[in-house]
């Protein structure tokens, strides 16, 4: 038997007045406009109070818009591919579980202090930026990543025009700014001062996450000017947490187990 309540709820969800579909347009609460009607209807067989309705609306709001936020934030990221913290086996790397523990936090991140990574290629630095990155972007920070090489070709762009002081402040609107493969391709004496003018810029500011495979004392093979490199360096270790990974390649180590034969 069909009861009273189950007819109610079986008729069709009523459609918002023009004049409230109107207002809830230009104010621009898409959720609220889309999820009015069954809100209205729910709450008048259910007889809601007029502050769980306007609570419940509220709340699918907010809701949608963090999403919408966060897959903002994650496409500005600009992440080369899709990396998490839960994704590393901090076991069987050298990075010890305390520290990244504390990374993982991102406290260092909301103190503007900064990570270096230093180690040998597939020791799971580029995951581990990566996949702080992808925390930093769900806790509602803003992230950004390049390789060393895009980086300096950014700032360089803004040689052309003499807009490098505005490219510098748009890069450092990220929280988080993530500069992977440090040392990959040595820099002339013009990127290595565009590369200072950033680290400078960011300077207890904002925090930089690096990655290099080269130790901080042999930084001369790639930036040619010695006291350009030290002021960088300076800047990048103080408030730092310097992370030294070592051993054999991961991506070695998962070849070599696909390649063996029975």
């Amino acid at each position: 038997m069909t009861t009273p309540a189950k007819r109610a709820a079986a008729k069709p969800v009523p459609v918002l007045p023009a004049d409230l579909d109107a207002g809830l347009r230009r104010l621009k609460l898409s959720t609220v406009r889309r999820d009015a009607p069954e809100v209205l209807a729910t709450a008048k067989l259910q007889r809601w109070t007029p502050e769980e309705v306007l609570r419940t609306l509220i709340e699918a709001e907010c809701a949608a818009r963090d999403a919408s936020n966060a897959v903002n934030r994650l496409k500005a990221a600009a992440f080369p591919v899709t990396k998490t913290l839960d994704g590393f086996d901090v076991g069987s790397s050298s990075i010890p579980q305390p520290t990244f523990d504390y990374l993982a936090t991102l406290e260092w991140v909301r103190t503007q202090h900064n990570l270096c990574l230093i180690g040998p290629p597939g020791t799971g630095k580029s995951h581990t930026l990566i996949g702080l990155g992808h925390t930093a972007v769900g806790a509602g920070m803003k992230v950004r990543y390049f390789t060393a090489a895009e980086l300096v070709d950014t700032l360089y762009r803004g040689l052309a025009d003499n807009t490098v002081g505005k490219v510098i402040d748009t890069v450092l609107r990220a929280d988080l700014l993530i500069c992977d493969e440090i040392g990959f391709a040595p820099l002339d004496d013009t990127g290595t001062q565009l590369l200072f003018r950033l680290v400078a810029a960011a300077y207890e500011r904002r925090s930089l996450a690096v990655a290099s495979h080269w130790p901080f004392e042999q930084w001369g093979r790639f930036l040619p000017e010695h006291t350009t490199a030290a002021g960088i360096l300076d800047r990048l270790l103080h408030h730092s947490t310097v992370v030294v990974t070592d051993g054999d390649s991961y991506r070695m180590k998962h070849r070599t187990k696909a390649g063996d034969h029975p």
